[in-house]
């Protein structure tokens, strides 16, 4: 009985790429199931809320970043 080396590399090479392949489509499938399942519960804050909260605290904001850059001159 002859076997033929390169030829069952091959066939080793094809499971090896061929099971890597299954994996990474299984993988990017659940990727974005999960990625659905979090934007269906956790839904990203709308960009209004976003600015008001922003606009309300900015004197505060302005403040602190004044205060740490004048510390931070003065060592």
């Amino acid at each position: 009985m002859e076997t033929n080396l390169v030829l069952e590399g091959f066939k080793f090479m094809g499971l090896g790429m061929g099971t890597v392949f299954v994996f990474l489509i299984i993988m990017i499938l659940v990727m974005q199931a999960m990625a659905a399942i979090i934007d269906r519960f956790f839904p990203e804050p709308q960009v209004a809320e976003i600015t008001n909260s922003v606009s309300k605290d900015n004197k505060k904001i302005i403040a602190a970043i004044t205060a740490a850059v004048k510390y931070h001159r003065e060592g």
